[in-house]
């Protein structure tokens, strides 16, 4: 009896960190993370998205960390109204705690135009690394709340540029398809030698 009590609580307290996390609400976001050969380098291009419930007002920034083998001088973005700075500790909103070793470069864009409200990507933001193979990191970002206009921080995982050492590992998608080809294949080497 006493072990069913705590398979229920554990259930309900299951259910409570998913709805709270349904709660939660983020500003900007990274949707896309592209690697594209650059000169003997590799370009990272984040897409940034504004979620619904925020705004962007000067000031407001995003910061990627640990992105290793930043090529100075690559940084590129369509919106003219976002600055570039690089630090090796980074502009870190409060109540966030990313991962972030002192001994690599943070990224860090900043907002200087009008308010924008919400549901927008804000584009395309790019630099160069020496490095073409993907660590996970941290991104967080300061925006506004659209509803009453207090600071909004989150944080969330995000690819970034890192020594080539690490293993590559396929996506879920591509075990699946290993998967059900295998056997179609062994069937067929089966028939064929009949």
């Amino acid at each position: 009896m006493v072990r069913r009590t705590i398979q229920m609580a554990l259930f309900f307290a299951a259910l409570a960190g998913l709805a709270i996390a349904s709660e939660s609400k983020a500003g900007l976001l990274p949707v896309k993370v592209t690697v594209t050969p650059e000169s003997g380098n590799y370009r990272w291009t984040y897409n940034v998205v504004l979620t619904s419930d925020s705004q962007l007002q000067t000031g407001d920034f995003f910061t990627i960390y640990d992105f290793s083998g930043l090529v100075s001088g690559s940084e590129t973005s369509l919106d003219p109204n976002f600055s570039f700075s690089s630090s090796m500790s980074g502009n870190t909103p409060g109540g966030t705690v990313p991962t972030d070793d002192p001994a690599k470069t943070n990224i860090t864009w900043t907002y200087s135009g009008p308010t924008i409200p919400g549901q927008i990507s804000i584009g395309n933001f790019s630099v160069t690394s020496i490095y073409g193979s993907e660590i996970e990191s941290s991104f967080t970002a300061r925006t506004h709340r659209q509803v009453d206009g207090r600071v909004d921080n989150n944080i969330t995982d995000v690819s970034v540029a890192g020594p080539g050492d690490n293993p590559i590992v396929p996506e879920p998608a591509t075990l699946a398809l290993l998967a059900m080809g295998l056997p179609v294949l062994g069937a067929r080497r089966i028939l064929r030698r009949k």
